[in-house]
C-alpha cells in the first residue's frame, strides 16, 4: 500500500527516484542565491516569488551555503515561506536553525522561550541571524512528502552537514 501517495517502491526510491532529486540539487548547489534574496520578508509574497521565476510557493528541500560549504538540510511544504521565516522571524519557533547556531555561540542551561527573551543570548540570535542572511541558498521542488522526507536524509548525509542538522525526535 503506497504511504503519503508515492507510488514508487522502496528500491525504486533508494536506486532512481532519491538519486535524481539529488543530482537536481547538485545542479541547484552550482548556482545558489543569495539569502538576503529572502530578507525583508514574512511569507512568500508576490514580490518574491516573482524573484524566483514563480507564482506560487512550493515543497521542497533547501541547503544553506556558506562560502561555497553547504551548512544546513532543510524540507518544507513552503520552501519560500520556511526560508523567509529563517531569515527574518525573531522566534525560536520559526527561525529555529538561528536558535541552533545561536546556541553553538552561547551554550546555556535556559529553555528556550528563557532564552529568546535573555538579552544576552537575543544580541547572539541576531548575530547569528546576520550570518545567516549573508549565506546563499539552493533548492529544488519535490512535491511528494514521502520522497521529501526520505530526501531530506539522504541529502544532509550526502552534504555532510551534521553540525546543525540533527534527526533526533523529542
Amino acid at each position: 500500500m503506497p504511504i503519503d501517495n508515492c507510488t514508487h517502491t522502496f528500491a525504486d526510491l533508494s536506486t532512481t527516484v532519491l538519486p535524481a532529486h539529488l543530482e537536481r540539487l547538485k545542479a541547484a548547489l552550482q548556482s545558489p542565491l543569495p539569502a538576503s534574496t529572502f530578507v525583508g520578508f514574512k511569507s512568500a509574497s508576490r514580490e518574491v516569488l516573482s524573484r524566483l521565476g514563480r507564482t506560487t510557493d512550493f515543497p521542497g528541500c533547501y541547503v544553506f551555503i556558506d562560502l561555497d560549504h553547504p551548512v544546513y538540510v532543510g524540507i518544507s511544504r513552503g520552501v519560500v515561506k520556511r526560508l523567509a521565516q529563517h531569515l527574518n522571524f525573531e522566534s525560536h519557533f520559526t527561525a529555529s536553525l538561528v536558535y541552533k547556531m545561536a546556541t553553538d555561540d552561547f551554550p546555556h542551561e535556559m529553555k528556550r522561550d528563557q532564552a529568546m527573551k535573555d538579552d544576552q543570548f537575543r544580541e547572539v540570535f541576531l548575530t547569528a541571524q546576520g550570518r545567516l542572511r549573508e549565506m546563499s541558498v539552493a533548492f529544488v521542488q519535490i512535491d511528494n512528502d514521502l520522497e521529501l522526507y526520505l530526501f531530506e536524509v539522504m541529502a544532509a548525509m550526502h552534504l555532510d552537514t551534521d553540525t546543525w542538522n540533527t534527526f533526533r525526535t523529542h
